[in-house]
């Protein structure tokens, strides 16, 4: 069943909804969206791995 999983997804949303440039569509492109989906994702795994380190 999806349902119960389903808080993973919406917690991956908050976490990317950090990002001021992705809380508003400003991109008219897809391309230019997912790259900052993949931009936001890559400094929230990032800041998680330095806080792991350090």
């Amino acid at each position: 069943m999806v349902l119960p999983r389903r808080w993973v997804v919406e917690r991956t949303f908050g976490w990317l909804m950090h990002s001021r440039r992705l809380v508003r569509d400003y991109g008219r492109r897809a391309d230019t969206s997912e790259a900052m989906v993949l931009w936001s994702m890559t400094m929230v795994m990032s800041r998680r791995l330095a806080k792991r380190r350090g």
